[in-house]
């Protein structure tokens, strides 16, 4: 039995539905992350990258890209993908806590917090913190709020596999979730879930002025995507 979300993602899992549901979620993700990147030079950390299969379109829009993701399998994988682009630098989460201070221009965590404790959030926001220059960005992204079940994101993935061609894998997919480590584990670990005040305040306990951004990265627009940046305004 897996025990833990660490042990499920370092693993082969149910969450996609096929390769073309796969490809387009990371291209679309890849799209919004490099529209976010400040300037050519600029140093960026995707915390909790996953797969990052489009992670070279990030990297050609900034000067240094920084993958870090928790699953040793998943950090191998990405050694390997992108080999042969010396801008594109994999780590392991506890690596970020020893990066230099105010390295970094911009960090996006897409798809992380609903994995994290509230001790663990709050010791990556300390991290991500220090890690970014005045000026730098945070970017907390998918985050869950508490109303939103498993019925909205299957609604989200239904309407996302329509406009992008893999509806009837789609269908089958989450069939099969219902059956897969997946819900179970949901079911018995549970996802953390965030208000937008309760964000709000502990960004801004971390030290960031924060403010909810109008829309989430990727397809799933039920779920809430925060701007954080250090000193000044957002």
């Amino acid at each position: 039995m897996v025990a833990s979300w660490r042990e499920f993602w370092d693993r082969d899992t149910p969450i996609y539905v096929n390769a073309r549901h796969k490809a387009r979620h990371y291209a679309g993700l890849a799209r919004d992350i490099a529209a976010l990147v400040p300037h050519p030079d600029a140093a960026i950390l995707d915390h909790g990258s996953g797969e990052a299969l489009s992670a070279d379109q990030v990297a050609s829009a900034c000067g240094r890209l920084l993958l870090c993701e928790s699953s040793p399998r998943q950090r191998d994988a990405l050694r390997q993908r992108f080999a042969g682009i010396p801008t594109i630098t994999i780590l392991a989460p506890e690596e970020v806590a020893e990066l230099p201070a105010a390295s970094l221009d911009l960090v996006v965590a897409n798809s992380l917090a609903q994995y994290l404790t509230a001790s663990e959030l709050d010791a990556c926001l300390r991290d991500w913190r220090r890690a970014l220059r005045p000026g730098g960005r945070l970017i907390l992204a998918d985050v869950i709020p508490p109303h939103l079940g498993a019925v909205a994101d299957a609604a989200a993935l239904l309407a996302f596999a329509r406009r992008d061609g893999f509806l009837l894998a789609a269908l089958l997919g989450l069939a099969r979730t219902v059956v897969s480590d997946y819900r179970s584990l949901r079911q018995r670990l549970g996802l953390t879930r965030h208000g937008e005040a309760e964000m709000l305040a502990r960004l801004t306990a971390a030290g960031f002025a924060a403010e909810r951004m109008p829309r989430n990265l990727g397809h799933n627009q039920g779920r809430m995507a925060f701007v954080a940046r250090v000193g000044g305004d957002v």
